[in-house]
């Protein structure tokens, strides 16, 4: 049976993804879900943690399916692990080349702890996709959420906390926005329906 692992998002630990695991589980996939500490260790620490967990799967083929910051710890994953088992990745409204509202925010010294160890990732700091599985980039162009009500200057479109141009990745195989905020982009049926498509075909489903 194929494997999915998921990864969620800065300041999770993994339940926030249940519904999607459900909606996976449901079409006979085998789903686990990887829990990390987003900020009190760094990408590379994570991605060390991931490929250990990833280790131990038996599954001959393993996708992984991440939100947020977690698609950046996915990526550093394959920068430093390459060798992994075959399989796809979609990424669901990861900030790939840095995230506007983090360094807005980290510029005030008490909110840039918020962030901890994961400020350099969110600030761009990610090793270059070399397009070691295919992978498929997902975004929210609905403007709905924080990002959006303290920053009026975040790039439009945007999903409320990223924008949908900080979701494109040179070497990524699709990407596609479907109307979702942020955290939306884990509760909506169609977004499960996008990955679904993208995992068995190597791409989302055309408009």
């Amino acid at each position: 049976m194929e494997t999915i692992v998921l990864v969620h998002g800065l300041w999770m630990r993994g339940p926030d993804m249940g519904l999607l695991k459900w909606r996976l589980q449901r079409h006979g996939y085998n789903v686990v879900q990887f829990s990390y500490d987003t900020v009190g260790c760094d990408l590379q620490e994570n991605a060390r943690r991931l490929n250990a967990f990833v280790a131990v799967l038996t599954a001959p083929t393993i996708h992984f399916v991440c939100h947020s910051l977690g698609g950046l710890v996915v990526r550093r994953l394959f920068h430093d692990f390459p060798e992994q088992p075959p399989g796809r990745v979609v990424t669901l409204g990861s900030p790939h080349t840095g995230s506007y509202v983090a360094r807005r925010l980290s510029r005030n010294g008490w909110l840039r702890r918020l962030f901890g160890r994961a400020l350099p990732a969110l600030d761009g700091d990610v090793p270059p996709w070399r397009g070691e599985r295919e992978l498929g980039s997902l975004a929210g162009d609905l403007a709905f959420g924080p990002g959006h009500w303290l920053f009026r200057d975040l790039p439009d479109p945007n999903d409320g906390t990223v924008a949908v141009e900080e979701t494109r990745l040179e070497g990524m195989h699709d990407h596609k926005c479907v109307t979702a905020t942020h955290l939306g982009l884990l509760l909506l049926p169609t977004v499960c329906d996008e990955v679904l498509n993208f995992l068995r075909e190597g791409c989302f489903r055309p408009d």
